[in-house]
């Protein structure tokens, strides 16, 4: 066996498809690139022209828009050692479709002023062939990018990949030029995905170096860690199963507080939303009157004297914290 070993492209076998560079450490800057963790749901609706913070509905850290009329966007089964793909669903009407992530600062910093590679599994039905992917860096606040309508970044590049109904792997090299300190953004946009067409994206990579080396599988734990950085959800039972709410002994017109921790420190002060009319015994609704990185406050009123509870009725009443990009 030969092997070249050099400072950009780490140690290359002659085997392409065991080329190794910057193997160890964070070596994928996409998180939930394989589309395993799904927190929100395994399918929704998407909405024409709705905002980014919508489009965070299926696969955890990827968010999806489009124009011209609602798509489907769904976890699906993959093939071979890829458990799962994102699968976009159109629809009549449809005049284009994005999926996006938005890497933070501190997740894409030493990119900077460095060569990367961005490789993905595409596959889109028949008449669209085309899928072109863009990459970009927040101008000048870090992990700011603006919305879909007034974005705040710099373009780094932009290309396209001819893609057949066949998923194959596609990679380019980008050069991130030396301002790219403040985050970076990988949006990859079809055309018009119209009824019964369908787009296929997974194993998306993005990593430092000029070759594209074999899928970052990283443990599902880690994974689902990395993810609930930035979004967390209570997988919730009915009832007191559930494990969150409010039950104790207290006089009427107090209020009740009891502090939940996150699993891991959230990217930064998450918004935290309760959803659905909880049970409630001797007091009102639950309400959120305070959160930080690593936890919030979930608080009730009094509004009898003696034994009080709250927790949720339904599968559906829940709470979720969001400290999305």
């Amino acid at each position: 066996m030969t092997m070249i070993i050099d400072g950009t492209n780490g140690i290359t076998f002659p085997d392409s498809s065991k080329q190794y560079n910057s193997y160890y450490g964070f070596k994928n800057r996409i998180i939930n690139g394989q589309m395993q963790i799904a927190q929100r749901a395994t399918s929704a609706t998407i909405t024409a022209g709705s905002t980014i913070a919508a489009g965070y509905s299926t696969v955890d850290r990827f968010y999806v828009y489009c124009t011209g009329a609602n798509v489907t966007a769904a976890q699906v089964a993959g093939s071979g050692a890829t458990k799962n793909r994102l699968q976009i669903t159109g629809a009549a009407s449809v005049t284009a479709v994005g999926i996006g992530q938005r890497i933070e600062q501190l997740n894409s910093y030493d990119l900077a002023g460095s060569t990367a590679t961005l490789s993905a599994d595409l596959a889109i039905s028949a008449t669209l062939t085309t899928v072109t992917w863009t990459a970009s860096y927040a101008t000048t606040t870090a992990d700011t990018f603006g919305t879909l309508a007034s974005p705040t970044v710099t373009q780094i590049a932009t290309g396209t990949f001819t893609v057949t109904s066949t998923v194959t792997n596609f990679s380019t090299n980008i050069t991130i030029p030396a301002a790219a300190t403040t985050g970076i953004q990988i949006v990859f946009t079809v055309g018009a995905l119209t009824a019964g067409l369908t787009w296929t994206v997974g194993n998306v990579q993005l990593e430092e170096g000029s070759t594209a080396t074999s899928f970052d599988y990283r443990p599902y734990g880690t994974e689902l860690a990395l993810c609930q950085r930035y979004y967390w959800k209570i997988i919730q039972g009915t009832g007191t199963a559930g494990g969150y709410g409010i039950a104790g002994y207290n006089i009427a017109g107090n209020a009740v507080w009891q502090t939940f921790g996150f699993p891991v420190t959230m990217r930064a002060t998450p918004t935290v939303t309760i959803y659905g009319t909880w049970l409630v015994s001797n007091c009102g609704q639950p309400t959120i009157p305070g959160a930080g990185a690593t936890n919030f406050i979930l608080q009730t009123i009094a509004t009898a004297s003696g034994a009080l509870a709250t927790y949720p009725n339904t599968s559906d009443d829940l709470i979720d914290a969001s400290a999305e990009l």
